[in-house]
């Protein structure tokens, strides 16, 4: 069985739980998702499945991507990714993917790409305090002093400085599934998943 599907986040809302909590919840449209290919240790190093997921027109798809999405029927896909399995023997190239590997109170990883914000300062960056606004200062939202001037005469590795701020993948671990709607390939996790509304995502079943 593979342990994760491709999926769409589709916004956040609050349920009630089963002990009467109210819950903020992360809806995720997860799958269907189809077996695009399946790689194995003899010919690829590692055992994995490629799935695809979301129609895509193919009119939008370059020809070597229709051809390699002919092989496991007629529909393109907007978004492909692997996930490894222990047994790709297990699986046949076109077979679809649900949801009904996960359950309700299972611990699951959601990677998934940051929202993008460009380039920002230390405060938005990093959360530096803003600098005082008496005395005659002018260093409000500076980052102040990188560095020695003597010795070692140069900016540290890895110092916290200006630059591009999200749009960078990022995984959130042990969110617990709260309810899962598989009518409408609908599951709904506890907290809150990188990325925006519509945002592409990984879900992984923890152990």
């Amino acid at each position: 069985m593979s342990n994760g599907l491709l999926g769409k986040k589709l916004g956040m809302t609050s349920v009630f739980g089963h002990d009467g909590r109210y819950l903020p919840v992360t809806v995720i449209e997860a799958g269907p998702c189809t077996v695009t290919q399946i790689k194995t240790r003899a010919t690829d190093g590692y055992n994995a499945l490629q799935l695809g997921f979301g129609e895509k027109k193919k009119s939008r798809v370059n020809k070597p991507l229709q051809g390699h999405f002919a092989k496991s029927g007629e529909q393109c896909f907007a978004y492909v990714g692997e996930f490894r399995v222990d047994n790709p023997d297990e699986f046949v190239v076109g077979q679809e993917i649900t949801l009904d590997m996960f359950s309700v109170g299972d611990q699951v990883e959601v990677s998934g790409k940051t929202k993008g914000r460009g380039f920002s300062g230390v405060i938005k960056r990093h959360g530096f305090h803003r600098g005082p606004k008496t005395h005659g200062n002018r260093n409000y939202r500076l980052p102040g002093s990188i560095g020695m001037s003597a010795w070692p005469s140069k900016v540290a590795k890895g110092k916290k400085m200006p630059g591009r701020y999200g749009n960078a993948r990022q995984t959130i671990k042990n969110l617990e599934i709260v309810d899962i709607r598989p009518e409408d390939n609908l599951i709904l996790v506890k907290g809150a998943v990188p990325g925006p509304a519509s945002g592409r995502i990984e879900i992984k079943k923890r152990g």
